[in-house]
């Protein structure tokens, strides 16, 4: 673990080298805004919604303390889309009529996002893509290894099936993220690299809205389906619909439950890795990411050069200056060494007495 936080630490502090001379082939275009740090400025953060509980919970307290960090003097203004597209297109308007001098956003709807992208163009407001990638000319972008996610998340599925036999004895389903995110697409990329030809995958879906109702419903359409005693896997892109997929195999009385994948580490997901009711997760450094995010934005605010270790094409075309970190599997073994080892949870908060004896069967207590 301590490899893995070492690396992390360089890839989030060391690459994000900028300064007031010309930017190098990865970086990007400066703007006419010039603020400083001493005197302050204000910082627009819209985020897509809240039924993932990492927005509220890490983001935004993150970018936020970053920020204040650097710039003690700079303010944070803050809005929640609530997976609306539209709303968050009104937010982005009432961010720019307040002045803030760089936009952090995690889009609702990628290629919706571009419109905001141009009108802060427009008005000489740099924009940071975070975690998604957005539509239009952004300045920079921050997010984790998004194939490599699915591929680890398929990984560990497929090791998981082929303990209990022939891989391809029965079916694996797969709920899949919304179509409007394009890190989605991605993580469906690495999964099928991974599983196909090696499982049979009897059911497939793409989830509006990253819903865990949705995925609920889903869940329950594919055991009518395929029949709740054939399938012997599921892979699903977040531990909000993994929630989802969960109450669906239990109401159906599915026991044992498969393995089940999921992705952001959340507390109720990491409770469930405990009492072997989800299999794993992916734990993506929250920490590291909006450190990178506030980095990028004071120095854009600044009319300073942002270079990231890769340059990425976004669906408009923009060639992008990009961080991409690193990404962690978590399944019971290691929540010890992961999220627990870097803070992200303290024990008393996952072994609550409900899960007490599966952690002290852990060795968590």
């Amino acid at each position: 673990m301590d490899t893995f936080v070492l690396r992390s630490f360089v890839t989030a502090i060391a690459i994000l080298a900028v300064g007031a001379s010309a930017c190098g082939k990865s970086g990007s275009k400066t703007t006419d805004v010039k603020k400083s740090l001493e005197d302050g400025f204000a910082i627009g953060l819209l985020l897509p919604e809240s039924k993932t509980t990492r927005y509220e919970t890490f983001d935004k307290p993150l970018i936020e303390k970053y920020v204040h960090a650097s710039c003690p003097k700079c303010t944070v203004l803050y809005q929640n889309a609530n997976q609306d597209a539209a709303k968050q297109q009104t937010q982005a308007d009432a961010l720019l009529n307040q002045g803030i001098q760089v936009l952090i956003i995690d889009a609702v709807d990628a290629a919706a996002a571009a419109s905001i992208v141009e009108k802060a163009k427009q008005q000489k407001v740099p924009v940071i893509a975070y975690d998604r990638f957005a539509s239009g000319p952004i300045d920079s972008f921050v997010t984790f290894d998004s194939e490599r996610i699915g591929q680890e998340q398929g990984k560990a599925l497929l090791e998981a099936v082929s303990q209990g036999g022939d891989p391809k004895r029965g079916a694996i389903v797969m709920i899949n993220g919304a179509i409007t995110d394009p890190s989605s697409a991605d993580y469906k990329r690495g999964a099928h690299s991974v599983l196909d030809g090696k499982v049979q995958i009897g059911f497939e879906v793409d989830t509006p809205d990253w819903s865990p109702d949705k995925a609920q419903q889903e869940m329950e359409q594919a055991m009518t389906k395929l029949g709740a005693d054939k399938i012997i896997g599921v892979y699903v892109a977040n531990d909000g619909m993994a929630s989802g997929v969960i109450a669906a195999l239990k109401g159906h009385g599915v026991t044992p439950i498969p393995p089940v994948t999921g992705q952001d580490a959340e507390l109720a997901a990491i409770q469930r890795l405990i009492s072997g009711d989800q299999y794993m997760t992916i734990y993506t450094p929250y920490s590291r990411q909006a450190e990178a995010a506030a980095k990028m934005a004071l120095a854009a605010a600044q009319g300073k050069p942002v270079q990231g270790d890769d340059v990425r094409e976004n669906a408009t075309h923009h060639k992008v200056p990009t961080v991409q970190l690193p990404v962690v599997a978590v399944t019971k073994a290691n929540v010890k060494d992961t999220v627990l080892a870097d803070g992200i949870y303290k024990t008393a908060e996952i072994c609550t007495s409900e899960y007490a004896p599966a952690c002290k069967q852990a060795g968590l207590l």
